[in-house]
């Protein structure tokens, strides 16, 4: 019988840091850019395969879409024990104040799969909150 911890939601950790793509946007027809990179490092014993993710996306307005799908950019990584996976990807929002939260699924190397929250985070055009 083996020691060994299987890998839990506590044991997967996410980061992640945002920036506002001002090239990109055009406030006059409310198409504000954002790109936000994450990192999902993976602090457990066993390796886990990052399966689909879950997005839901909340403008300044109070209007809201969610995204879901296969894995991230095209990809459905392992990520080793002790080892991180990171990739950026953006949004585009009607207003320069917003919010994404979600969640990933994930697969253990023990074939359990477990639902990784991703906290809420903001989408800001530096300096709208003073």
């Amino acid at each position: 019988m083996s020691n060994d911890k299987v890998a839990s939601v506590a044991d997967i950790q996410v980061s992640v840091v945002t920036d506002y793509i001002a090239q990109q946007s055009i406030e006059a027809e409310q198409q504000f850019v954002f790109s936000y990179t994450i990192t999902v490092t993976n602090n457990s014993a066993e390796t886990v395969q990052l399966l689909s993710r879950y997005w839901l996306i909340t403008d300044a307005n109070g209007d809201s879409s969610t995204v879901t799908g296969e894995g991230v950019i095209g990809q459905q990584p392992f990520i080793k024990t002790d080892q991180s996976f990171t990739y950026s990807s953006g949004c585009v929002l009607k207003s320069p104040l917003g919010n994404m939260q979600g969640h990933y699924q994930m697969r253990t190397n023990s074939a359990e799969l477990i639902q990784v929250e991703i906290p809420v985070f903001r989408l800001a055009k530096p300096n709208i909150l003073n």
